[in-house]
Protein backbone atom coordinates (compact mmCIF):
# COMPACT_ATOMS: atom_id res chain seq x y z
CA UNK A 1 0.00 0.00 0.00
CA UNK A 2 1.27 3.86 -0.81
CA UNK A 3 3.25 5.39 2.67
CA UNK A 4 1.27 8.31 2.40
CA UNK A 5 -1.92 6.21 1.81
CA UNK A 6 -1.62 3.87 4.59
CA UNK A 7 -0.72 6.94 6.66
CA UNK A 8 -3.66 8.69 6.13
CA UNK A 9 -5.71 5.30 6.59
CA UNK A 10 -3.85 4.87 10.17
CA UNK A 11 -4.63 8.54 11.05
CA UNK A 12 -8.22 8.74 10.26
CA UNK A 13 -8.65 5.66 12.53
CA UNK A 14 -6.82 6.92 15.44
CA UNK A 15 -8.82 10.04 15.46
CA UNK A 16 -11.59 7.85 15.35
CA UNK A 17 -10.66 5.56 18.24
CA UNK A 18 -9.88 8.99 20.03
CA UNK A 19 -13.32 10.35 19.39
CA UNK A 20 -15.13 7.35 20.70
CA UNK A 21 -12.79 6.85 23.80
CA UNK A 22 -13.41 10.91 24.85
CA UNK A 23 -17.37 9.81 24.32
CA UNK A 24 -16.90 6.96 26.87
CA UNK A 25 -15.07 10.14 29.00
CA UNK A 26 -11.94 7.19 29.04
CA UNK A 27 -8.40 8.52 29.39
CA UNK A 28 -5.80 6.57 27.65
CA UNK A 29 -4.56 4.21 30.32
CA UNK A 30 -8.26 3.60 31.61
CA UNK A 31 -8.98 2.27 27.91
CA UNK A 32 -6.08 0.45 27.45
CA UNK A 33 -6.88 -1.45 31.12
CA UNK A 34 -9.75 -2.13 29.96
CA UNK A 35 -8.82 -3.64 26.35
CA UNK A 36 -5.50 -4.75 28.15
CA UNK A 37 -2.61 -3.05 25.77
CA UNK A 38 -0.06 -1.26 27.09
CA UNK A 39 -1.06 2.59 27.60
CA UNK A 40 1.41 3.83 25.45
CA UNK A 41 0.28 1.23 22.65
CA UNK A 42 -3.05 3.59 22.55
CA UNK A 43 -1.37 7.05 22.03
CA UNK A 44 0.90 5.74 19.07
CA UNK A 45 -2.34 4.46 17.38
CA UNK A 46 -4.46 7.48 18.68
CA UNK A 47 -1.62 9.61 16.64
CA UNK A 48 -1.62 6.94 13.41
CA UNK A 49 1.66 5.71 14.01
CA UNK A 50 0.60 2.06 14.27
CA UNK A 51 -0.86 -0.58 12.59
CA UNK A 52 -2.49 -2.51 14.95
CA UNK A 53 -3.90 -5.82 14.42
CA UNK A 54 -7.40 -7.27 14.23
CA UNK A 55 -7.37 -8.62 17.79
CA UNK A 56 -6.19 -4.97 18.97
CA UNK A 57 -9.28 -3.74 17.38
CA UNK A 58 -11.53 -5.80 18.81
CA UNK A 59 -9.97 -5.63 22.27
CA UNK A 60 -10.57 -1.73 22.05
CA UNK A 61 -13.72 -1.78 20.54
CA UNK A 62 -14.77 -4.66 23.22
CA UNK A 63 -13.95 -1.98 26.06
CA UNK A 64 -15.61 1.10 24.24
CA UNK A 65 -18.51 -1.33 23.72
CA UNK A 66 -18.75 -0.44 20.22
CA UNK A 67 -18.96 -2.34 16.99
CA UNK A 68 -15.55 -2.64 14.69
CA UNK A 69 -17.30 -1.11 11.92
CA UNK A 70 -18.35 2.07 14.24
CA UNK A 71 -14.22 2.73 14.14
CA UNK A 72 -14.11 1.78 10.03
CA UNK A 73 -17.05 3.59 9.17
CA UNK A 74 -14.63 6.36 8.52
CA UNK A 75 -12.22 4.53 6.46
CA UNK A 76 -15.22 3.89 3.87
CA UNK A 77 -15.04 7.06 2.62
CA UNK A 78 -11.13 6.95 1.57
CA UNK A 79 -10.56 6.77 -2.01
CA UNK A 80 -9.95 3.15 -3.39
CA UNK A 81 -7.16 2.05 -5.65
CA UNK A 82 -3.84 3.60 -6.10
Amino acid sequence: MEGKRRNGILRKFGMALRRYRRIAKLTQEDLADMAGIERSHVGTIERGENNLTLISIVKLCDALKINPSDLLTDLDKWPKGG
